[in-house]
């Protein structure tokens, strides 16, 4: 939909203090430490695009606050090369940058947001090559600090960090699906089957470019098998999370022209975990 197509089906354009009213309306305060999922369109037309959500965000949490999102990296070599044909193996291992969190991109799945932010004088992004995240705020370089080269989702991760913070997490627009903490909550879940990806990936160390193995629950196809507890179709994220706003958690409310929600950290990770464990049964 383009812009003029948006104003027409919204009531103006969205402000950097419409934005800033709704958050706190829907709960966000100052001192917040928010991990954000963020929908441009379905805000509609927002003046000034990413930079204008990230100042109503910062406005809410003010100076003790810290916002935070999840980047990944967007031009990762594939988990898979190493199946390629020796010539194109030999060709990547000698030619692919090494990640670095200052110039490599976000992944671009996860919208324009997370680009915006890492990108902002004072943010601090992770170590982690494929499970970066990044940070702005008070709070930004303990969130982001040591950074698990295994288990990047797991204990001591940045997604670890923000429940011990007593974060939280905000749906900005965004389908219900995009609850990345619910990684963490698979990382923790004590249930069987649990599925582990391997791969290799190029870093600095020392200023030296170094391939190096990681371990990781398999974050792209699910670190469980859930065929036999959600319904064909459906990505269990969304299921969970479904559950967890009937079952009486969050806070739903209008960010502009989008259906938005707010969590608290602890409570997605507790839910998911015992919803986990209860469905999957134990290990």
């Amino acid at each position: 939909m383009d812009e003029m197509a948006l104003l027409k089906h919204s009531d103006g354009p969205v402000t950097r203090d419409r934005i800033a009213r709704d958050l706190a309306a829907l709960g966000l305060a100052e001192g917040d430490v928010v991990m954000f999922h963020t929908r441009m369109s379905a805000i509609g037309y927002v003046a000034g695009g990413t930079r204008t959500v990230i100042d109503a965000l910062s406005d809410v949490v003010g100076e003790r606050g810290t916002l935070m999102v999840t980047c990944g990296w967007n031009d990762a070599p594939p988990y898979d090369f190493t199946d390629w044909p020796r010539p194109w193996q030999d060709a990547l291992r000698e030619g692919h940058p090494a990640y670095d969190p200052e110039l490599s991109e976000a992944d671009h799945n996860n919208g324009r947001l997370p680009e915006a932010l890492r990108r902002r004088p004072g943010a601090v992004r992770s170590r982690h090559p494929d499970a970066s995240f990044a940070a702005l705020g008070a709070s930004a370089a303990e969130l982001m600090a040591d950074h698990p080269w295994d288990d990047p989702h797991g204990p001591g991760s940045p997604l670890a960090k923000l429940v011990a913070a007593g974060g939280r997490v905000l749906l900005l627009g965004a389908p219900l699906d995009t609850l990345t903490l619910l990684h963490h909550a698979e990382a923790l879940a004590d249930a069987p089957g649990k599925r582990f990806v391997e791969y290799e990936q190029p870093i600095l160390v020392d200023g030296e470019r170094v391939w190096r193995r990681f371990r990781d629950i398999d974050s792209e196809d699910g670190a469980f098998d859930y065929a036999s507890v959600v319904p064909e179709g459906r990505w269990p994220f969304a299921v969970i999370a479904e559950e967890m706003i009937a079952a009486g958690t969050g806070r739903r409310g209008m960010v502009g022209a989008a259906e938005s929600h707010l969590f608290e950290a602890g409570d997605v990770v507790r839910f998911g975990v015992a919803w986990m464990e209860e469905k999957l049964g134990k290990a």
